[in-house]
């Protein structure tokens, strides 16, 4: 879908996955693109309806936390479109993780005990649950690579003060926990996820998407203590299946190295994938809704209006 232009325009930005356009300096219009980044690459070719995917999830899971912080949020007039408030944004994605999987395990493997300043305790399996979740930021890079942080560094380098910082995990953590609870309710464990911080108004507000396959990673919960016992695979829904499969074709976004072709086979794949956890997570079947352009900027402006026209926060 080509940028859209819209009235009170005054901003754009295209994101590895969303394009961000700002009205009148104080709202923001997200479009879930069907693109897709791993390595904080993106690859090549769309996923049919993944768009639809994140934003939807992204909504409900944005409405089911509103008890803990408040959000960005206001309303999401179509199927891939999200407008809400415009915050100033934290450089810092709080990352929290359950289970020692991902990022994480690829650090420990190397022998590594120590990630984002927070000690990884000794002979754990891939996939084994941390006694309790821990917190590893990292720096929320415009391009290029997300790179690691510890708290201390947080503070040293002024991207939050020591008050806000202690906000900012107490938050992440406890929708860390309720996160938890919504996808053991439908038989899956979350096991790591990030969450994105601002503030509006003065008061730290959540941004972005929530609970989603690009920014968290699940485990099927039935049978996942047999399979760490035999030392098997666990089965997941994320995206960290893509990252494998980047990663068996010698890609991890380092210089020199290409994106491996994606067959039409592939791509159905990771497109099944997607709908999958979203029926999973959300407990109701996914419903296509394909838009144009046209209907889509259709939808946006009419809710634009309506928000325009309200009294202000």
């Amino acid at each position: 879908m080509s940028p859209l232009q819209l009235p009170g325009q005054t901003a754009f930005y295209q994101g590895k996955v969303r394009d961000v356009y700002t009205i009148q300096d104080r709202l923001l219009v997200m479009l879930a693109s069907d693109r897709i980044s791993a390595f904080d690459v993106i690859l090549p070719r769309p996923i049919p309806f993944k768009g639809q995917v994140l934003n939807q999830i992204a909504a409900y899971m944005l409405e089911a936390t509103r008890s803990i912080c408040p959000n960005w949020l206001i309303e999401s007039p179509a199927p891939q479109v999200s407008i809400g408030h415009k915050c100033s944004p934290f450089a810092i994605e709080m990352v929290v993780r359950g289970n020692l999987t991902g990022h994480a395990w690829r650090t420990y493997r190397s022998g590594m005990r120590m990630l984002c300043g927070v000690e990884m305790a000794e002979g754990l399996r891939e996939n084994d649950f941390f006694p309790t979740p821990i917190m590893t930021p990292s720096t929320k890079a415009a391009v290029g690579h997300d790179e690691d942080i510890s708290a201390v560094e947080i503070l040293q380098r002024g991207l939050a003060t020591a008050e806000q910082w202690e906000e900012l995990c107490r938050s992440a953590l406890a929708l860390f926990e309720k996160g938890k609870a919504m996808a053991a309710a439908n038989g899956l464990i979350l096991a790591d996820t990030k969450y994105e911080f601002g503030l509006l108004d003065g008061q730290i507000t959540l941004m972005d998407e929530v609970h989603t396959p690009d920014s968290s990673r699940y485990f099927y919960a039935e049978g996942f203590n047999e399979r760490q016992a035999q030392g098997e695979k666990q089965k997941q829904l994320s995206k960290e299946f893509v990252r494998e499969w980047l990663i068996a074709h010698d890609f991890m976004g380092k210089e020199g190295q290409s994106v491996p072709p994606m067959s039409d086979e592939w791509i159905q794949t990771i497109s099944n994938r997607y709908i999958e956890l979203y029926e999973k997570l959300i407990g109701q079947p996914f419903v296509p809704q394909p838009q144009t352009s046209e209907e889509t900027q259709k939808k946006i402006q009419q809710s634009l209006d309506r928000i325009l026209t309200a009294p202000t926060r």
